[in-house]
């Protein structure tokens, strides 16, 4: 058998950047902004969502009633959700890149 060598580990942290509070500063500011961005297309998919969903009518057999009517805007909200964070339709990527440019930071 062959002999293995160590994989140096790689910083998560730029170490050449003199000054590391600032790069973690700058992370913070970019996770929350990926978030937000996140956030902002879920909500305009649940929107989207709803007024696609509202023209759907149930059968009156074995649909839902009124518990359904109820709980249809969290089952969109919940779809829009998970769609934004798998990948959505690009809408965060988008709003997220301005977002960097509003705040001076590089993509």
């Amino acid at each position: 058998m062959g002999s293995f060598a160590p994989i140096a580990a790689t910083p998560l942290v730029d170490t050449a950047t003199p000054n590391t509070a600032t790069s973690t500063a700058e992370l913070l500011r970019r996770g929350k902004i990926k978030e937000t961005a996140q956030k902002f297309e879920a909500s305009f998919l649940s929107v989207m969502l709803q007024s696609m969903s509202a023209g759907v009518k149930t059968p009156e057999l074995g649909g839902g009633g009124e518990g359904e009517d109820m709980f249809k805007s969290l089952l969109n909200e919940e779809m829009a959700k998970q769609v934004a964070k798998s990948g959505g339709i690009g809408l965060a990527a988008t709003v997220q890149r301005e977002m960097l440019k509003m705040q001076g930071l590089k993509e």
